[in-house]
């Protein structure tokens, strides 16, 4: 299939305008993996990186260790360029240089240039959005580039570049329809971002074995955690230790949450592996780490009653919220937010919050995929997932997350809190509710 490039005189003169053209083009096919169209652009755009880039692939953990590597080398005085995924609130969220998302002027000129560039090639959305991104970070003058991977990593668009250093964070069982559902499967798809002779730093602490195996076979330079490096600590602070390089006495990372040193590890490798190209002092280390900020991720709002953000979507991710919030203290009651995309495994994101969810607010989502309310309603019945007695548990369905939010806070007092989780969209509802959009 293929779609004729307009004249430029017909194109979108504004950002909202632009998007909308593109999700209109390839709207019957949302996900549609290989690189074959996104290599034929790259070649006609010439697209290249002159800086080092770091590429991070993983079920979970992907935004947290770009957001730490970003912070730790800005503090280093690098300019850094971000591309992350997906927006809460506006589409520039996804490119940032130098910690502040790119203005619409930068994104049309890069969309015009992919735009020109295709000729009769069809992209998706994400295809268009990413090369037009990477086209950006490549003419900004950058000394580091990291970038996230999407979905996999081996067919991802983002692959078509390759990185110097990539990191793999944890793999479990997600997006099955298209990577398999078995962490072998899996593993073998998110090491498609390694490149022979280039560092492959894999922080899960059990990777499956056909990620060490692909690594091997093209002769890529593989960092295991406990091998390669690690880290220890205590309730006040951190160590890390590669190859050839220790950092001793670091403040532990300021996004909450179990699974940070595995993510700040990682991070940490990277820059052990770059630092003839981009030394980065101990302290520049410790403050990036300690005042590192990314929506969303365990992210505790100030006031009461005491409400947790969290992109959690699937049962990997659920379990370790599920832990977080374990560890905060007493609340009354918790009260959920809740609104998951139907292809996803709602019943083992549901049975790993088992607990910690007195009172379910469930709501529908802004996509063609989300599960309906009376689908969750009978899922988190069937769970038994609320601790307390009848009285003290419900479950209540709402037509917009931004009621189920509402009904939430109007129900919750002081002593509560609500955690609204399940989907980036979920997130981002209640972000658009709170900011009045």
């Amino acid at each position: 299939m293929t779609a004729s490039s307009p004249t430029s005189s017909s194109l979108p003169g504004n950002l909202p305008d632009w998007l909308a053209l593109l999700e209109s083009r390839h709207a019957e096919i949302e996900i549609d993996l290989g690189l074959a169209r996104v290599a034929a652009v790259k070649q006609a755009l010439a697209l290249s990186f002159s800086c080092p880039v770091i590429m991070v692939a993983g079920t979970n953990g992907k935004g947290s260790t770009c957001a730490m590597a970003e912070s730790v080398l800005l503090r280093a005085g690098y300019r850094v360029g971000l591309y992350i995924k997906p927006h809460f609130l506006d589409f520039n969220e996804r490119a940032r240089i130098n910690g502040a998302s790119v203005a619409d002027d930068l994104l049309i000129a890069s969309f015009n240039a992919v735009e020109a560039a295709r000729g009769e090639i069809d992209l998706t959305y994400f295809e268009f959005t990413t090369l037009a991104i990477l086209h950006l970070l490549a003419h900004a003058g950058l000394d580091v580039a990291i970038l996230e991977v999407g979905l996999g990593g081996r067919l991802d668009a983002v692959n078509v570049i390759d990185a110097d250093v990539a990191i793999v964070t944890s793999i479990d069982i997600d997006h099955t329809a298209y990577l398999g559902d078995t962490r072998e499967q899996i593993g073998f798809e998110k090491a498609g971002i390694f490149r022979a002779g280039k560092a492959a730093i894999c922080s899960d602490p059990v990777p499956p074995a056909s990620l060490i195996a692909h690594a091997e076979a093209i002769g890529a330079d593989l960092w295991l955690l406990g091998r390669d490096f690690n880290y220890s600590g205590d309730k006040q602070q951190w160590n890390y230790g590669g190859r050839g390089q220790r950092r001793n006495s670091l403040a532990y990372p300021s996004l909450r949450g179990a699974n940070q040193l595995l993510n700040a590890s990682a991070v940490l490798a990277a820059l052990e592996v770059l630092r003839l190209e981009l030394p980065v002092g101990a302290q520049e280390v410790r403050t990036g780490l300690a005042t590192v900020d990314l929506a969303g991720r365990f992210q505790v709002l100030p006031g009461q009653p005491v409400i947790v953000l969290d992109v959690a979507h699937n049962p990997h991710a659920a379990a370790a919220l599920a832990q977080n919030l374990g560890n905060m203290g007493f609340f009354r009651y918790t009260y959920a937010v809740f609104g998951c995309m139907q292809d996803k495994d709602i019943a083992g994101i549901v049975r790993a919050m088992k607990g910690q969810i007195d009172h379910w607010c469930l709501s529908t989502l802004a996509s063609p995929r989300a599960a309906d309310t009376e689908q969750l309603r009978q899922i988190v019945e069937q769970a038994g997932t609320m601790p307390g007695a009848a009285a003290d548990s419900s479950v209540t369905t709402f037509e917009t997350v931004a009621d189920a939010y509402a009904n939430a806070v109007k129900r919750a007092t002081d002593s509560d809190r609500i955690v609204v989780f399940g989907s980036f969209l979920t997130v981002a509802a209640v972000m658009a509710a709170r900011a009045g959009k």
